[in-house]
Order: structure tokens, then C-alpha cells, then sequence
């Protein structure tokens, strides 16, 4: 209950206090390319729900619905500042949303993508789907986009073994170094 009231007033606090980045943001992804400023993508949360998630988009809007890493030419689909949103995680803010609305919490396990069936079924094999996905979370702050799927899997289940608040408030320290070097980040 501790968790959830923090999750509200952290995201609550977030939307307000970077109500003009966002903006920002927004405007400039609608100048760079044609197309809505949000992507809202296909995610699996809690007891493997689907939901769907904003993120500013930083891909072109005919891009395939899957992972980036799967695509072809992963490069050819990114636009440049979407390169920018990613490497930065400015484009994960918009989830500050879910986070209010009760999808996500500010700590746990990122949420799946809808096709990722093989993280899904490694996390409920280990009870990480009861837990709500985060906004950021263990696996995030140790690697990435650089960690194969079963060490993510791995480090959720620590996470839920180990999750405390002194743990979250490590993770979104972590979190802040992590998303400002771009370290982790493929594409």
C-alpha cells in the first residue's frame, strides 16, 4: 500500500514538474517527423494483463509492431532524435501516465513487450508476474538492452526476492546515472 501511494505521488510529482519537457519533447517529435508524438505499445503487466504504454515515439510510424533488436535494420526504422530519446530514456517519461493510472509502478520489472513471449513465460515460471511492472527496475540498472532474456528473467526474480524500499530508492539512483550516460542502450 506504501508502495502504490509512493508510485502516485512520485508520478503525480513527475508529470507536474516536467509538464514543460514534455511539451518540449512532444513538439519536437511532431517537427521532425510526421505522425503522433506518443507511441502507445503492447505491453504484458501484472498477472500478464495487456496494456497499452506510452512512450514518445522514436521510430518512424510504419515501423513494425515488434522489438527493435528483431528488426532487419533497426537504424533504417529510429529517426535521429529518436536515437537521442532513446539513449537518453527521455522517451520512457510518458509512462509517468501508467504509473498514475495504476499499469505500471515507478520500480519493478520493465513490462514485456506482447510478443515477448519467452521473457512472459520465464517471469511467470519464476512469480514475477505479480508483481506491477515498472517504470524501471532491477534488470535495467544492470545492463539493459545488453542483457539476454534469461538473465533479465533472472535478475526480475532477484528482485522479487529482494524487493524492499531501500532497494527501489537504490534503483532509482541508479536509474538517474544509468539513463544520463545512455549505457546499455543498442539502439
Amino acid at each position: 500500500m506504501l508502495k502504490r501511494a509512493l508510485d502516485i505521488v512520485g508520478a503525480a510529482a513527475g508529470l507536474v514538474v516536467l509538464s514543460p519537457v514534455l511539451l518540449v519533447l512532444a513538439l519536437m517529435v511532431r517537427a521532425e517527423s510526421p505522425g503522433p508524438a506518443l507511441h502507445w505499445s503492447r505491453r504484458v503487466g501484472r498477472r500478464n494483463r495487456i496494456f497499452r504504454m506510452p512512450k514518445f515515439r522514436s521510430m518512424r510510424t510504419d515501423a513494425p509492431d515488434i522489438a527493435t533488436h528483431l528488426l532487419p535494420d533497426p537504424d533504417y526504422w529510429v529517426t535521429p532524435l529518436g536515437r537521442f530519446l532513446r539513449r537518453s530514456s527521455l522517451d520512457e517519461l510518458p509512462q509517468l501516465w501508467s504509473v498514475l493510472v495504476g499499469d505500471m509502478s515507478l520500480v519493478g520489472p520493465r513490462p514485456a513487450l506482447h510478443s515477448q513471449d519467452d521473457l512472459v513465460r520465464l517471469r511467470t515460471d519464476a512469480g514475477v508476474d505479480a508483481l506491477r511492472p515498472g517504470l524501471t527496475g532491477w534488470a535495467q540498472v544492470n545492463g539493459r538492452d545488453e542483457l539476454p532474456i534469461p538473465e533479465k528473467a533472472r535478475l526480475d526474480a532477484d528482485y522479487l526476492a529482494r524487493r524492499s524500499m531501500a532497494l527501489d530508492l537504490q534503483i532509482i539512483a541508479r536509474t538517474a546515472v544509468t539513463a544520463f550516460s545512455g549505457r546499455g542502450v543498442r539502439h
